[in-house]
């Protein structure tokens, strides 16, 4: 490489950088040449479950997309090919309940009115309506899929597919039509499956009235309900037969009732209420007759209707202990009056309900009236006919619409059903073969719904869907079941392009039959969960088309969503998959949890209680988000409350640390080819034989990244996620709170050439093998790294981090006794550093002596294999370490955890207590050896106790501490000499912060001036007396200013406060040009002012004033198309229409020398005259000399807004 490194900058903005990589990506065209380049590699499949584009993503697809994201990405690391494509759910509810909202449709009459070609053109119309957003904010998340290539389930040929699965099943024997009662959405008239009306549970107020039913004996029933509005339709009672029920006599009235023993309590206050005349079986009141509580079916008495059944499913926990039956408004009801004969499969329901809840003839009382809002008239009626004992309000959870909010009700409704309860056996095999994360899902909440599993009711009433293809006949003794364009084609005689209903519903098949009326397509639409369960075989129009490609895919290698898809997507997806293959559809699978608001409260707009997405987004990056939402419980398929602090916390703890050793490495590699003129050029060939390290530190690192990749390859392989994240991030604090720190001084070149250079090709090694192994999980950091880094490389590497692969881990590097006894030397340092905070005393100043006892000598071996590490960290002189800590007067005692004891021990504590107090310090040690304690019966856990360390007279100089296996002794009164140490490094501290403050690097040539205000300090001896120690460590000169020096190129001047004097603090540069950040100086590079108008500056941009340089470091113009994608990234831009202006003219390429000096308007139309101009920068800045060439470093861009 040339003798120039590119220059990290000191602070960095994640989100801004994101932008540029983002832009970077797009130029490059990375996804799509990503694909290329791995083309005709072993397949890696994966189908991701369709979205509606109807609504925003929330965080919950965020997740999810990001599970998917990492994986897909590693796949490609390993060597696959992986198609990502991006898929739309279009049809269904969610799209036709906007429509009903937007026109006032009530209900099928409305749409009739209008026309279902008209109603679907306006479906149609809304179908993408915010599929912009969607692939910007998925793009901007960092997420690689292909939304070109992608796959809507109105598309006549996913369409087509899906008839062929359904043609399929038909053919199978597993399409029927019945009568069944099930949640039904009055809002959007249609039925719900099972797993869809457990989607969205509330707590509500209902009614709930104890109703009597008068006996042929004089006696009356007791039936409580919830629903008065079913009472209309009663047909019967049912009681449990094996359950006792009592007879009382009611002491006000006299009158007779019967109903559960044991709900006694619950219907009647007190005894005194009632006398019990007799007692029996639930089996005793079967067959027995009542009197209906209205006459609309009264008819029904000769079919056995208003009589007492018996079936189990009846308790005692809720009500009287007796139900009232209205068979075609409850599964139970209908199953037990069917049993019992009162109806049959193939009569007319007895179902006065209309499609949109209201109800229809012969209930005359009531008609027209919504049923929710007709119970408060029932109940008026009821109470006016003396057939109401008990009114009141019950507040329970009950089934809304997943779609519009509104209450479910239970409905018969004729449908078409795909048989499932006889597959429940086929299903739980499938299952069995795939592989869940975490597996708790599969074997639990899974699998008890595959046992439980139901005939699945696939038709809608519906009109913006999949039409489904059976064709027939009036009489019903026809049908033709469809199953592709060319059958209908050919059995219609006509040409079809689309099957949506408009299109195909008035074509008619003739009949076999002579003189037979032709055949007509039934009503129904399908479920769009239909849809979705058959996107493996509709998203490659299997069969019609890509048979050997559908080969490989399918099952697909891997699928991800939330747990809440167990009863959805996931479900549906075995279904279809065993029934048509008897295998299923995936063989991998990640169950993440739901994501909720910080109150742990179901996340709400309407609420607002949770941040934009899009506006963390830009606060803090999409990486910070990524790793925030992987490293999280909700990964492992429990709840995360979402907290925005979490997100920040990441940017400060790891992401900051990880970009500070970065920027660290390539510092050095700066000083090493401007101040040593070395031609750095990293080669892992090198690095491994030239310049192979026998540093214990460089091995640990070498060690620990490949142990780590060894793991992360292990887990990844395993699908768990969760397990990787926690060793990534310890990796970071290894690299930066540990190797670098300890070995700054190897890094700085302030040992010698060659151990400079092993420390720098060992970083550089480590850096570039941790930004491959982060790289699926943070796309846009390890991006920005990788194209520093593979600059300083041998072969430059590729174009992007995304286009290489995963590294194989060089078992060859492993040493585990190393990683062992650095483990130990962190455990001991960290002790250490507790002491001292506790003790108050800066790391800054040297301490006498750690004491390191142990009874393993191998631990103290492995400690003083890095007694210079430990000397260094802990700032002591003199280290010791021993078996023996009696010798040093420390003994060991015990007391109990009050907390975690007392509320697991109650009333044992007390003796417990007593046992721990009462241990010596040899039970104590075997405690610790044992890992618990026994005693009173109990088996303590050593968490659970607290170990305290005292002294027994020896001395007070040591202060204790222990981690419950190694013993530290700190040594806390240093002398004199230690104490001047401490202050010198305070001294350096506030240069050093200074030379931060000032943006100034290692690199640039410094002098320092200092003065005191009172001579005679501390401070002033110390700065005289350890002058030498001082500069060496700024690599400065450290000189004391007089009042009236003129001192030349002053870059900083600050006064700081240290140990109670004031210390004047001057830094001077030798390579700084004579010019100042202020005043009336101009930058050294031709440049100018810029300007926004009608235009507001966005992601994060808080000025609407900025800066450009016209010409690079090395001279080089600047073009139109540079400058334009500057101001773009400068201003948060982005998608943003507009010219660049200057003296009111619209600027070219042949402009851009002539504005130098002056300011350009950023404007999407003319500015006209009277815009406010300035002669000097808008910026702050400083001019230097590198190499010979004056340059000029921007420090603020757009104005306030530092770099």
């Amino acid at each position: 490489m040339a003798g120039h490194v590119e220059r990290v900058p000191e602070s960095i903005e994640f989100p801004k950088e994101e932008e540029r990589i983002l832009e970077y990506w797009k130029k490059i065209d990375a996804f799509r040449t990503c694909l290329k380049q791995s083309k005709g590699k072993p397949r890696y499949s994966f189908y991701d479950g369709p979205p509606f584009a109807t609504g925003l993503p929330h965080y919950g697809h965020i997740l999810a997309g990001t599970i998917k994201d990492i994986v897909t990405r590693y796949a490609h690391q390993q060597g696959f090919y992986v198609e990502r494509r991006f898929g739309w759910d279009c049809h269904g509810l969610p799209v036709e309940f906007e429509i009903d909202k937007l026109l006032g449709i009530k209900g099928p009459e409305d749409v009739a009115k209008m026309g279902i070609d008209k109603y679907n053109a306006e479906c149609r119309k809304i179908v993408m309506r915010y599929s912009d957003s969607w692939e910007q904010i998925v793009t901007r998340m960092g997420r690689w899929i292909d939304f070109q290539n992608d796959y809507k389930t109105l598309y006549p040929w996913f369409m087509e597919s899906i008839w062929w699965v359904f043609k399929e099943l038909y053919n199978k024997g597993l399409v029927y039509q019945g009568v069944k009662v099930m949640p039904y959405s009055t809002a959007c008239n249609t039925p719900l499956s099972n797993f869809e009306s457990g989607e969205n549970y509330k707590e509500v107020v209902d009614p709930a009235v104890v109703v009597t039913f008068p006996l042929e004996d004089g006696s009356s029933m007791l039936a409580w309900t919830t629903t008065p509005w079913t009472l209309p339709s009663n047909m019967a009672l049912c009681v449990n037969p094996k359950l006792t029920y009592v007879k009382i006599m009611e002491t006000k009235t006299e009158n007779v009732y019967i109903l559960q023993e044991n709900r006694l309590e619950a219907t009647f206050k007190t005894e005194d209420q009632y006398k019990i005349l007799e007692k029996f079986f639930g089996i005793k009141l079967k067959g027995l007759k009542y009197k209906p509580l209205f006459d609309y079916f009264t008819d029904q008495s000769a079919k056995g209707a208003f009589q007492v059944l018996v079936d189990s499913y009846v308790t005692d926990n809720s009500g009287t202990g007796v139900v009232h039956q209205a068979p075609y408004f409850g599964e139970d009801d209908f199953r037990v009056c069917l049993a019992a004969g009162i109806i049959t499969r193939d009569q007319e329901a007895i179902c006065p309900v209309d499609a949109s809840g209201k109800f229809t003839l012969p209930v005359t009382d009531f008609v027209g009236q919504y049923v929710k809002d007709a119970d408060k008239n029932i109940i008026a009626v009821l109470k006016a006919k003396g057939r109401l004992l008990q009114s009141g309000q019950v507040k329970h959870s009950y089934p809304f619409c997943w779609r519009s909010d509104t209450p479910l009700i239970y409905k018969a409704v004729p449908s078409w059903f795909v048989r499932v309860e006889h597959m429940s056996q086929n299903l739980l095999e499938s299952s069995g073969s795939t592989y869940w994360v975490p597996e708790f899902v599969k074997e639990k909440r899974f699998g008890n719904w595959l046992r439980d599993a139901r005939d699945w009711a696939i038709s809608r009433n519906r009109y913006w869907g999949t039409p489904i293809p059976l064709w027939i006949s009036q009489d019903g003794k026809e049908i033709v079941c469809v199953g592709s364009i060319e059958e209908l084609c050919k059995l219609t005689g006509e040409k079809v392009t689309d099957i949506h209903r408009e299109s195909i519903d008035n074509l008619t098949i003739p009949s076999s039959r002579p003189g037979q009326p032709p055949l007509r397509r039934i009503n129904e639409v399908f479920d769009c969960w239909f849809e979705s369960g058959s996107m493996p075989y509709a998203q490659q129009h299997y069969p019609f088309e890509n048979v050997k490609e559908f080969d490989e895919y399918f099952p697909a290698d891997f699928i991800a969503e939330g747990i809440d898809q167990t009863r959805g997507w996931f479900y549906t997806l075995l279904v279809i998959s065993t029934a048509l293959f008897k295998k299923p559809p995936f063989k991998n699978l990640i169950a993440n949890g739901l994501v909720l608001a910080s109150d742990g409260q179901k996340m709400s707009k309407s609420k607002k209680n949770y941040p934009d997405p899009l506006e963390v987004v830009k606060k803090y990056g999409a990486d910070a988000l990524r790793l925030y939402l992987i490293n999280s419980p909700v990964v492992r398929a429990e709840n995360l409350r979402f907290k925005e602090d979490g997100v920040r916390d990441v940017i400060k703890d790891v992401f900051l640390p990880w970009y500070n050793a970065y920027r660290f490495l390539m510092q050095n590699i700066e000083r090493i080819v401007q101040e040593d003129k070395i031609n750095y050029v990293y080669d892992p060939k090198l690095a491994f034989t030239t310049y192979k390290s026998d540093n214990i530190m460089d091995k640990w690192i070498l060690s620990f990244t490949e142990s780590l990749s060894l793991f992360v390859k292990t887990e990844m392989k395993a699908y768990r996620l969760y397990t990787v994240i926690p060793r990534l991030t310890k990796f970071i604090s290894n690299l930066t709170n540990w190797y670098v720190r300890m070995n700054r001084k190897r890094l700085k070149g302030e040992t010698d050439e060659k151990d400079c250079r092993i420390a720098l090709d060992t970083l550089c090694g480590v850096l570039m093998s941790m930004i491959s192994l982060m790289a699926p999980f943070t796309p846009f950091l390890t991006e920005l790294m990788y194209q520093t880094l593979s600059k300083i490389t041998v072969d430059r590497g590729e174009e992007s981090i995304h286009y290489t692969m995963m590294p194989s881990p060089r078992l060859e590097l492993v040493d585990v006794d190393i990683e062992r006894a650095v483990q130990r030397m962190q455990n001991t340092i960290e002790l250490g550093r507790v002491v001292r905070d506790r003790k108050n005393i800066p790391m800054k100043y040297p301490l006498p002596e750690l004491v390191i006892i142990h009874q393993d000598p191998n631990y103290l071996s492995d400690i003083l294999s890095l007694e210079k590490y430990v000397l260094e960290e802990m700032n002591v002189r003199k280290i010791t370490v021993s078996t023996d800590k009696v010798k040093y007067g420390i003994s060991l005692r015990a007391e109990p955890d009050h907390k975690t004891l007392g509320a697991r021990l109650k009333g044992d504590f007390k003796a417990v207590t007593q046992a721990i107090k009462a241990l010596s310090d040899d039970q104590v040690q075997a405690v610790i050896s044992k890992g618990y304690l026994e005693t009173t019966g109990h088996q303590i856990d050593l968490s659970e106790i607290r170990l305290i360390f005292q002294s027994t007279g020896a001395s007070d100089k040591y202060e204790a501490h222990s981690d419950n296996d190694v013993l530290i002794l700190l040594d806390i009164l240093p002398d004199q000499e230690m104490m001047d140490v401490g202050i010198a490094r305070e001294i350096i501290n506030r240069v050093q912060k200074l030379r931060k403050k000032a943006h100034l690097v290692p690199t640039d040539e410094i002098d320092v001036y200092y003065s005191v205000s009172d001579l005679k300090s501390e401070i002033q001896r110390v700065a005289s007396s350890h002058n030498k120690f001082i500069e060496t460590s700024l690599k400065a000169t450290f000189n004391q200013s007089k009042k009236g020096d003129d001192l030349k190129n002053v870059v900083i001047e600050e006064v700081v406060e240290l140990k109670d004097v004031k210390l004047n603090l001057i830094i001077t540069s030798k390579n700084v040009v004579p010019a100042a950040v202020v005043g009336d100086a101009k930058p050294a590079l031709p440049w100018a002012n810029v300007a926004l108008l009608n235009l507001k500056p966005r992601y994060g941009a808080v000025s609407s004033d900025g800066m450009v340089l016209l010409k690079d470091f090395k001279g080089n113009a600047v073009t139109l198309d540079n400058l334009l994608q500057e101001i773009t990234i400068l201003f948060g831009l982005y998608g943003m229409k507009f010219d660049l202006w200057c003296d009111n003219k619209c600027l070219t390429n042949a402009d851009l020398q002539s504005v130098a000096g002056k300011t350009i308007v950023v404007s999407p139309t003319p500015p006209g005259e009277g815009i406010d101009v300035k002669s000097s920068p808008n910026c702050k800045f400083v001019n230097k000399n590198v190499n010979g060439k004056d340059v000029t470093h921007i420090l603020e861009n757009p104005s306030r807004c530092p770099i």
